[in-house]
């Protein structure tokens, strides 16, 4: 009887371990079909808007904005997906809101195209929380840090095809004319359509994510969200007011002339590519790091290369060196990679998952807020002083890694407790 117990509880764990791998793969599709769609749109976004006649402050305003828009309702949404436990409605809804994205293929005042910006960032507020709730859930089952790595390499994935299309169109066409970039967003009318097929057939397949935690065993798991959660908001909110986002580089490029119009999205096509491989490289190293430490939160010693590299990309982006703006941008997708990575893994760890869309919602807010003071200050500083963005950058990086080691003694002490 012993036995017939425990064969069946390691078919139970087989089957739960092929149904979370399932899932994890249905949602890189899903996500690579609607990277193609947001990323592409992000790889020209800046530079639309100056050809619409933004100047580089309304850039950044408009980026930051959108930015803590689309964490900050994300504690909202993370809070009641929790509370009615319907993280596939939140899901399904947010990539509906998609269709702002090739709306842009309509615009022709850089105002109108601002708000359809914000709305695609909200709609990723919508769905976020619920989204990595439920990859959480199928992760734990495979290894944390392998699983978003391996949703994170699919995902990059359609973060290279989006931004090749742009690419291609203005090689084509050999200008970056209105008319060019409009063209260029009514393509993502077909990646759309794949995006709601794909995220159907995921709710389709896996209804019930939640289950699959439940085959997995948490040591004395709390019922509440922990002092490390805290600290680690605290060191990711001071290393992402420092990190500088794409359109602020894509708009210096341009305005510089460092990087042609057709080299600027192809550039963020290889950064993305980029942030695929250190996706699984660093998720391996995340989970490795783990069972090395025998510890749920032995994997954020890998955190430390965050602020270390992230203060290296304005000092080499805002220069009018092409070869120094290369560097930069495949420094940006090293930093991006760990980002999407071993941040996400690390919420799965560090809070229960009664808490996980509220742990999920109360992160990105704090990341939102960051990314809005980050971008709307570097903006502004942009037209007084490309010195004052080095300078905000390496500050804030130096302030974050000794929040960096108040964290991890937090995490070991908790662990030996």
């Amino acid at each position: 009887m012993g036995e017939n117990s425990m064969a069946e509880g390691s078919t139970e764990t087989k089957n739960a371990r092929k149904v979370a791998l399932q899932l994890i793969v249905l949602f890189g599709i899903v996500s690579l079909c609607g990277d193609i769609v947001y990323e592409g749109a992000r790889s020209v976004n800046g530079p639309y808007l100056k050809t619409l006649g933004a100047n580089a402050a309304m850039v950044g305003l408009i980026v930051g904005i959108g930015e803590f828009l689309g964490y900050f309702i994300r504690l909202i949404s993370g809070y009641f997906a929790d509370k009615t436990k319907a993280y596939w409605v939140f899901t399904i809804t947010g990539y509906g809101m998609l269709i702002s994205v090739p709306l842009l293929a309509l615009t022709g005042v850089w105002q109108v195209a601002a708000v359809l910006m914000v709305l695609e960032r909200i709609g990723k507020a919508l769905r976020n929380p619920s989204k990595d709730t439920i990859l959480s859930q199928a992760t734990k089952v495979v290894g944390t840090g392998v699983g978003f790595g391996i949703n994170e390499a699919l995902d990059q994935i359609g973060a290279i095809i989006g931004p090749v299309i742009f690419t291609v169109l203005f090689a084509t066409k050999g200008s970056g004319t209105l008319a060019d970039y409009q063209k260029g967003y009514s393509l993502l009318w077909i990646p759309f359509a794949l995006v709601m097929i794909s995220v159907f057939v995921a709710f389709i397949r896996v209804p019930n994510p939640e289950m699959l935690e439940s085959t997995t065993v948490r040591k004395n798991e709390s019922e509440n969200i922990t002092k490390v959660f805290w600290i680690y908001t605290i060191f990711t909110f001071v290393t992402t007011i420092g990190f500088a986002n794409f359109a602020i580089l894509g708009y210096h490029f341009k305005a510089q002339q460092v990087l042609t119009d057709t080299e600027i999205p192809l550039y963020y096509a290889i950064a993305m590519g980029v942030d695929a491989l250190v996706a699984l490289i660093i998720g391996k190293l995340y989970d490795v790091a783990k069972a090395k430490k025998k510890s749920e939160t032995g994997g954020l010693i890998t955190l430390i290369v965050i602020p270390i590299l992230t203060a290296f990309i304005p000092i080499l982006g805002f220069t009018k060196s092409k070869g120094l703006a290369i560097s930069a941008v495949i420094l940006w997708g090293v930093v991006m990679g760990t980002h999407e990575t071993v941040m996400k893994s690390a919420i799965a760890d560090i809070t229960p998952m009664k808490k996980r869309g509220t742990g999920y919602g109360v992160f990105n807010t704090a990341y939102g807020l960051a990314l809005l003071a980050g971008s709307a200050l570097m903006g502004l500083l942009y037209d007084i002083s490309i010195n004052g963005i080095i300078i905000l950058s390496v500050v804030a990086e130096i302030i974050a890694i000794p929040l960096f080691f108040i964290m991890r003694k937090e995490a070991i002490a908790r662990e030996a407790s």
